[in-house]
C-alpha cells in the first residue's frame, strides 16, 4: 500500500518577531537575548515593560499593549502559571480583548504559533532568573 505524503509548509513573516527560546537564560527574540521581563508584538517590542508580579498587575500597565489594537494578549507568567487579579480579567472582558495566562514557555509558543498566523496578537513575558 502506497500512502501519499501531504505536507504543510509555512513561511516566517519578514520583519516580524519571533521568540526563539525561553531558558533560564532569558527570553531570545530573533537574535537578541533578554534577561528580564518583555511586551511585544509580532511587529515590534514594546516600550520597558513593569518588572511587577502577576498578582500586582493593573489594566494602566498594558496601555501600550493596548494602542497596538491586540485581539488577544498571551500573559507568561514565568516558571509556573499563576491567575492574574479578578479585576484585570473583567477588564479586558469589557474591552473585547481576549487575556490568556500561561507560563511563559506556553506563552511564547503560543504567541508564536498566531504571529504566524498573522493574528493581532501581544505578548508579555515574564522572566524569572534561577534562584
Amino acid at each position: 500500500m502506497v500512502r501519499e505524503a501531504r505536507l504543510k509548509f509555512t513561511r516566517e513573516l519578514a520583519g516580524t518577531l519571533s521568540i526563539r527560546s525561553v531558558d533560564e537564560h532569558g527570553i531570545r527574540i530573533n537574535e537578541e537575548l533578554w534577561a528580564e521581563t518583555i511586551a511585544l508584538t509580532p511587529q515590534k517590542m514594546l516600550p520597558a515593560w513593569s518588572q511587577k508580579t502577576v498578582e500586582e498587575l493593573l489594566v494602566d500597565d498594558f496601555s501600550a499593549i493596548l494602542l497596538e489594537k491586540p485581539e488577544l494578549v498571551i500573559v507568561g507568567t514565568g516558571r509556573r502559571n499563576e491567575f492574574p487579579p479578578r479585576d484585570l480579567v473583567f477588564a479586558f472582558a469589557r474591552m473585547g480583548v481576549g487575556l490568556e495566562v500561561m507560563e511563559t514557555s506556553a506563552a511564547a509558543r503560543t504567541f508564536n504559533i498566531l504571529a504566524g498566523e498573522g493574528r493581532q496578537v501581544a505578548a508579555v513575558l515574564i522572566f524569572e532568573k534561577e534562584s
